[in-house]
């Protein structure tokens, strides 16, 4: 399980079914990913996940990115905990 800090006034960085102003908030990119690519490698996985997080402002560890590009390998759910500030 992974944790993130968010400023609540930035949930449209992290949630698809926000109406900010990012295009691909990371949750629909995880998604996407999750769907497109189970059962590859994680080191082919990692800098996709690692390009939505830069993209929608978020800093994942390198670790927590590593465990969602296993579990999306793996096929299996991923927890996130979300802390708002």
């Amino acid at each position: 399980m992974g944790e993130i800090s968010v400023s609540g006034q930035h949930l449209d960085r992290l949630l698809a079914d926000s109406t900010g102003t990012y295009g691909a908030p990371y949750q629909r990119a995880f998604a996407d990913l999750a769907r497109s690519h189970r059962g590859r490698p994680v080191a082919e996985i990692l800098p996709l996940l690692r390009r939505a997080a830069d993209q929608a402002l978020l800093g994942f560890a390198e670790g927590d990115l590593r465990e969602q590009a296993a579990a999306i390998s793996a096929g299996e759910p991923y927890v996130l905990r979300v802390t708002v500030t």
